[in-house]
């Protein structure tokens, strides 16, 4: 019998801060309890000022932008997050959502679990960031020339849809016309930067072969123009399509479960 050893443990002498600090939200305490705050700032913006003056848009770019949009930043904003509200009820996130809610879910779980599908990698926040660094390094090469370049190297090795670079492929087939609807009236915006135009030029010319903007591209083409950073964009994505998720999902959770299909014996396949 062999004897098991355990692994060595080694110290790196990282020294731990003594306390945390942000740069994003400074808090007063009150003058009875130091626990309880009694007045908050955003980036140095007073909340009582922003909540009578700003609106939510514009405070969501503060956060994380740590700046306050300009009014066609916050406009091409707020538009694209009324186009991503929901992601429909054929996409599987909100069909997650449906199916939490009608098998008796706590009802403060099914955003939860909805966004843990949204939080993949086909038409979903998963893709994002990756979406945003090929626009980032593409966006100086003619569209035209990358779409032909990527069509001709690629090829689609699944039978499913295909995704030929992240945030633009095929859905169900075809092209998702809503998607690219949304790109359409973005660009219309004063707003409208050159990654979303280089980005209407790219996908267009994929419209040949069956393919084009998934809306996770639409997301990432106009975040990239606004600024943000491809790291923190995937929960953007989710922060953005969370009301459809979670309406969806309330919408059954006081229905029997009979209000959703159930899948028959003979269509499950086991190979």
């Amino acid at each position: 019998m062999t004897k098991k050893t355990s692994p060595s443990v080694s110290s790196r002498n990282e020294p731990f801060v003594e306390r945390s600090s942000t740069k994003i939200w400074q808090e007063d305490s009150s003058s009875e309890n130091p626990y309880i705050t009694e007045t908050a700032r955003c980036h140095g913006y007073n909340l009582q000022d922003l909540i009578k003056k700003r609106s939510f848009v514009d405070v969501l770019y503060l956060l994380f932008r740590s700046e306050l949009p300009t009014e066609k930043e916050a406009e091409i904003l707020e538009q694209l997050m009324i186009g991503l509200i929901n992601p429909g009820p054929r996409h599987p996130a909100t069909r997650a959502a449906m199916n939490a809610g009608v098998g008796k879910t706590d009802p403060v779980h099914i955003l939860p679990v909805s966004l843990s599908i949204y939080g993949g990698n086909f038409n979903a926040a998963g893709s994002i960031e990756k979406c945003m660094r090929f626009l980032r390094k593409q966006r100086k090469k003619d569209p035209v020339e990358t779409a032909c370049t990527l069509l001709q190297g690629a090829s689609n090795e699944t039978d499913g849809d295909w995704e030929i670079t992240p945030g633009f492929g095929s859905i169900y087939g075809g092209v998702d016309i809503l998607a690219t609807k949304l790109a359409a009236q973005l660009a219309t915006l004063h707003g409208c930067g050159d990654t979303l135009k280089w980005s209407i030029a790219f996908s267009d010319e994929l419209n040949k072969q069956g393919l084009g903007f998934y809306h996770t591209a639409v997301a990432a083409a106009v975040l990239t123009d606004l600024g943000f950073q491809p790291k923190m964009c995937g929960g953007l994505m989710q922060i953005f399509v969370s009301p459809g998720l979670l309406a969806h999902g309330t919408e059954l959770a006081n229905k029997p479960r009979t209000a959703m299909p159930y899948i028959k014996d003979e269509n499950y396949v086991i190979e």
